[in-house]
């Protein structure tokens, strides 16, 4: 795996680049601004986060992205498939711990900036919480860590919330993933944007997806 130094690295591109591998467009999680207004709207309240109008889903056969869960999608987000390229070097970029990245869900269609990213991995023989307990384990400059046993739909699931400490003036961003278990392995859902500001916004989608999983 990589070191921490070097994933300190990529978790930066991460927040401000597409990912740099074959089969992905160009796609920046992290730059850009909200519209031409030359401000953000106020963060939606958590107590809103069960609104978010469907807008498809993704999983399925057919769908952008094939995943051992399906799940809704919020109106107007964007799903694309992450596929690995020849370069062992670059693969190892979209792995974290236990699983590898197959899936951007884009925001930036629905007028917010970051990603639902769903991760997948083949052990079948490790919890939710082990799993995501790895994932964390592979993220420099994790923070304020919190797990909760909860479920993703009807399946059990564990689900982080954490911070993540920048140069960033904003402060430490906002992130929460959960994870769950299928017969073809860990599915992890993760939350990231700009900053907790966007990240406020988006968890009624990231809500809606945990709402609605169910095995592909």
């Amino acid at each position: 795996m990589v070191c921490n130094s070097v994933r300190g690295t990529v978790t930066a591109v991460l927040a401000a680049v597409s990912v740099a591998v074959t089969g992905c467009t160009s796609s920046a999680q992290d730059d850009g601004g909200n519209g031409g207004n030359g401000g953000k709207a106020a963060p939606k309240p958590r107590a809103a986060a069960e609104n978010a109008m469907k807008g498809g889903s993704v999983g399925g056969s057919g769908s952008a992205c094939a995943l051992p869960v399906t799940f809704d999608l919020a109106a107007s987000w964007k799903p694309e498939a992450v596929q690995l390229g020849e370069d062992e070097a670059v693969n190892e970029l979209v792995r974290q711990g236990p699983v590898t990245l197959v899936c951007e869900i884009d925001a930036k269609p629905a007028g917010s900036i970051g990603f639902l990213r769903v991760w997948t991995g083949d052990r079948t023989d490790r919890t939710p919480r082990q799993v995501l307990e790895a994932f964390l384990a592979d993220e420099p400059n994790a923070g304020k860590i919190t797990y909760t046993d909860t479920e993703a739909g009807t399946l059990p699931a564990t689900e982080v919330g954490y911070t993540v400490s920048s140069e960033l003036p904003d402060g430490p961003r906002k992130k929460r993933a959960f994870a769950v278990s299928t017969p073809r392995g860990p599915v992890v859902v993760h939350l990231g944007g700009l900053d907790s500001e966007e990240y406020e916004e988006m968890l009624p989608a990231y809500e809606l997806a945990k709402r609605t999983v169910r095995l592909g």
